[in-house]
């Protein structure tokens, strides 16, 4: 399947998106910083990033940012994973460069499903 990063400061939330990747057969790195998910991006391969939008230090907004700028990740699938749900918020995720957005709470079906998608459009 894929190699997917996820990035998330609460470790109940990185432990649970961990397990049902892993459960669906993804190979997972995780991590609980935005600096850490920016190290991994640049260094390993990649095939889709999960990122919290609010992390200490470095926000998912500014790691996507970041990976949309360099040459080498500025392709990556990104899936921001926020509880902030505003329509302002949304938008924010968007213009960053997320190839989608995922509302906390989630279902963990969802969330594969929804990675299932991006990484569907991404091999087309």
């Amino acid at each position: 399947m894929a190699r997917v990063l996820i990035a998330d400061d609460d470790s109940d939330i990185r432990d649970l998106v961990a397990f049902k990747l892993t459960q669906s057969g993804h190979e997972v790195t995780a991590v609980e910083d935005g600096m850490a998910a920016l190290k991994v991006a640049r260094t390993q391969p990649v095939d889709l990033a999960l990122l919290d939008v609010r992390m200490p230090g470095m926000s998912g907004l500014d790691v996507c940012r970041e990976l949309r700028e360099a040459p080498e990740t500025a392709t990556l699938p990104v899936i921001m994973i926020t509880a902030r749900s505003q329509e302002g918020d949304v938008e924010v995720g968007f213009a960053a460069g997320a190839d989608d957005y995922i509302i906390k709470p989630f279902s963990p079906r969802e969330l594969s499903s929804r990675v299932t998608a991006v990484l569907n459009r991404v091999e087309r």
